[in-house]
């Protein structure tokens, strides 16, 4: 069952979807909160088309897991998930500067402050048990959000993950950071990545954070994918071993 509300964000109304397991035990449940909610269930309001369809998988599976999936403001989605203004090594790769970004403290604050709390209080959740993913520069946001919040979102996953656009910054902070609460992080990254010019720096700038992350012995996975665009359809293969990663 997929329930939907509406909050205030950023001064402006933002749907909010949530999928509740079918048959609810009185029991606590785990929460996985998502960006990019158009895209996570189906494919009638999904940009592009193309839906992860989460729900059908974990209905037929019977998992036991809440997922809270935040919409995305389509003109303000690189504002939102970059935690810092694009630097130089977004202006290199892309060949021009880029001044997009920069709200993605606040939007995570925002997870933390106001939607967490209302997600615990209104369902049965786990509070302890809460996760993050993301794909692209939702899987930027994520890595951020468990960086600043470790103790609240201890496991995490990145599709895609498009740190290229706040490269510097997100290397600093996850070296500097205390990330011992982290319980598991799953980052993939395929080898056709935003076709011939992003390819090779976008595997490496994935490669370089999970450097980081097995310098500092937490339990990871980087998953190189042999052919994979950067797509849904391509997402859409993936998001059921994602899941089953983050809850075994």
């Amino acid at each position: 069952m997929i329930e939907s509300f509406s909050v205030s964000l950023f001064g402006k109304e933002r749907n909010i979807r949530v999928y509740l397991p079918s048959n609810m035990k009185d029991k606590k449940y785990p929460v996985l909160y998502m960006h990019d909610g158009q895209n996570v269930f189906g494919n009638e309001e999904a940009i592009g088309g193309v839906g992860l369809e989460l729900h059908d998988y974990l209905e037929k599976n019977d998992v036991e897991l809440i997922v809270v999936a935040i919409d995305q403001n389509s003109g303000e989605r690189v504002n939102e998930y970059c935690p810092w203004i694009n630097g130089e090594y977004t202006t290199k790769l892309l060949g021009k500067p880029s001044p997009e970004g920069g709200k993605g403290k606040e939007y995570v604050e925002f997870i933390v402050n106001e939607l967490k709390p209302l997600i615990d209080s209104k369902y049965g959740t786990n509070p302890d048990d809460t996760y993050m993913a993301g794909i692209s520069l939702g899987a930027l946001v994520t890595t951020y959000a468990a960086c600043t919040y470790p103790h609240i979102f201890k496991r995490i996953a990145g599709l895609s993950s498009g740190f290229y656009r706040n490269q510097e910054e997100i290397e600093q902070l996850m070296k500097t950071a205390d990330l011992s609460h982290l319980e598991k992080i799953y980052l993939d990254c395929g080898t056709k990545e935003g076709g011939e010019k992003l390819a090779g720096p976008f595997l490496e700038t994935n490669e370089a954070i999970f450097e980081i992350i097995r310098q500092k012995g937490i339990k990871a996975e980087l998953k190189v994918i042999e052919g994979a665009e950067h797509n849904y359809q391509a997402f859409k293969k993936r998001i059921s071993k994602v899941i089953s990663y983050l809850l075994e």
